[in-house]
């Protein structure tokens, strides 16, 4: 079953989202207060994440912008506000979609599942060859040049690479690229995924006090530049 995080107050609308989603293959985790969102998105790592715009302690927008850096899997806004500047705001916090309530049931499920689709089949396609100016990857092969030229890399800077290369100009946060590369939880201190960027930054010519091909975005994570290859 898919795990979905339902950040939602109204206990009673919470349980009935509970529970029409279990009934439908979904497991359901309801955490009623905003600045315990964060927690819950790392330790639980749901499929999905459902907030409430209106949530006590930290309101559903400032949430958002905060686990989007941390969290890549949909985000969906439930709201009860209609308007386009709060609309606009989640989008631009890194929601993903949006609800007014009230919502029906069905409404909610079939957006719910068209977001999971959507995103697993964005990670599940991965293309045979990435190009990006000099830069080729062939994935069958476990091959990359730059210039016609074959660089040498080891598995898991190919992995990082590779998984770059499948979502360029998107921030991928270290606890995202540890867990795409160790298949384990990020425990918050780890600097393993550092090292192997600054080891995949000097292989690619772009080990400078400022890279420009993988940069560091400061607090979020990092970023693959497609245009500066």
């Amino acid at each position: 079953m898919s795990l979905i995080l339902l950040a939602e107050d109204d206990r009673r609308l919470a349980n009935l989202v509970k529970d029409y989603l279990g009934n439908h293959g979904f497991d359901v985790v309801i955490e009623e207060a905003g600045h315990n969102v964060a927690r819950s998105v790392q330790s639980l790592e749901p499929a999905l994440v459902i907030l409430d715009i209106n949530l006590p302690g930290k309101d559903g927008l400032s949430v958002c912008k905060d686990i989007r850096p941390k969290f890549n899997g949909p985000i969906l806004m439930l709201t009860a506000r209609d308007t386009d500047a709060d609309q606009i705001l989640g989008l631009e916090y890194g929601a993903d979609d949006y609800v007014i309530k009230p919502a029906e049931p069905p409404v909610l499920l079939a957006r719910i599942r068209a977001l999971l689709r959507r995103y697993n089949q964005e990670i599940s396609k991965p293309q045979d060859e990435y190009t990006f100016g000099e830069l080729t990857i062939h994935m069958a092969a476990r091959q990359v040049f730059i210039g016609g030229e074959e660089i040498k890399l080891s598995s898991h800077e190919f992995e990082l690479l590779c998984t770059f290369a499948a979502q360029p100009g998107k921030v991928l946060s270290r606890e995202y690229l540890f867990n795409i590369i160790y298949s384990r939880p990020y425990d918050g201190m780890d600097r393993t995924i550092d090292v192997r960027i600054s080891q995949l930054r000097k292989k690619v010519g772009d080990a400078s006090d400022n890279p420009t091909k993988i940069k560091t975005v400061w607090g979020r994570g990092y970023l693959f530049v497609a245009d500066a290859w």
